[in-house]
């Protein structure tokens, strides 16, 4: 067995666990489901886990004091980012995660295993069905240590909801493969990162943050060590489903060589959401593009002269 299929039965019974313990939680009797599932504002250790079709996670949620996350409410976002940043410089949490991304993992496989299907996407040179839908993310799993300070999210009357979370502080993270254009490359990689994201989960609506700066370092010689920024911002709003405006999101990262600062990647992503009523999930597409200059690789990886720099990208996927 590869070493790549090694590591993936390691975490994915570890997030499978993680995963199906909120679900165990729900059938305790009504009398113990607050004992049983405590938010994390009463706890000074947690497991909390997401699930998605492009980035799934598990992660342990450690106090370094006696304090338990502190809770802050329906504050608003502005004002969570002010007391973490003028509180960023005692780290107060650490959180140790373990992420899987399901489609590139799929298109991955598809690319090695149907090349038929994988061949028959191809539309033009900068649309291949499935790498569109699958692109985007350059690894197939990753490990992580976070260390900052974080907030939970809660709303009066309303159930803890899995993720519902602020954060600012410092991200390490690690993996041993590659992807490029659906395939697997062994590489040693290493990622450093000041970061501010929140996901804000209530029964009105689902807001979603991120603001990313940081570089990465690959053990591969034939790919480009880079520094970048990165920007994200969503909105799902149950009241208001017909708001584009309060449905929709978008992605921005822009990588640049880390020595020379030119720049190696564009990913701009544009979304619409449509929220379904009385069920708290919707469904959106995102669509945009990745450019990638020809430096990006070199050596045995390095790009064809005709190749093209565009690729489209679709992403359809469920919020829940």
């Amino acid at each position: 067995m590869s070493p790549f299929f090694t590591r993936l039965l390691i975490i994915l019974p570890l997030m499978f666990f993680a995963f199906s313990a909120p679900a165990r939680a729900e059938h305790a009797p009504a009398e113990k489901a607050e004992e049983a599932a405590p938010p994390p504002s009463k706890k000074t250790v947690s497991w909390e886990s997401e699930l998605d079709a492009y980035y799934s996670n598990v992660g342990l949620y450690l106090s370094l004091t006696d304090e338990p996350i502190p809770d802050v409410g329906e504050r608003d976002e502005f004002l969570v980012y002010k007391d973490l940043l003028f509180s960023s410089y005692i780290p107060r949490f650490l959180v140790l995660e373990a992420a899987v991304f399901p489609m590139p993992n799929l298109g991955v496989f598809i690319n090695s295993n149907m090349e038929g299907l994988y061949s028959g996407g191809e539309i033009t040179d900068s649309l291949n069905l499935v790498k569109a839908v699958t692109a985007g993310f350059e690894e197939p799993y990753a490990v992580s240590l976070f260390l900052g300070n974080v907030v939970s999210f809660t709303r009066q009357n309303e159930p803890w909801r899995s993720g519902n979370f602020g954060y600012m502080g410092y991200l390490v993270s690690y993996g041993d493969y590659h992807i490029k254009d659906n395939r697997l490359i062994e590489d040693d990689w290493l990622e450093f990162e000041w970061k501010i994201k929140g996901d804000r989960k209530f029964s009105t609506h689902d807001l979603h943050w991120s603001f990313r700066v940081g570089g990465k370092v690959h053990s591969n010689p034939d790919i480009k060590d880079v520094v970048y920024v990165s920007v994200r911002r969503g909105r799902l709003d149950f009241e208001e489903s017909e708001s584009i405006l309060k449905n929709s999101g978008f992605e921005y990262k822009f990588d640049m060589d880390s020595e020379t600062l030119k720049p190696i990647r564009h990913i701009l992503t544009v979304d619409r959401r449509w929220p379904l009523k009385g069920r708290h999930v919707g469904f959106t597409i995102a669509a945009g593009f990745i450019w990638e200059s020809e430096d990006r690789y070199s050596g045995d990886l390095q790009y064809p002269p005709e190749r093209e720099n565009f690729q489209f990208i679709i992403r359809p996927n469920i919020i829940f």
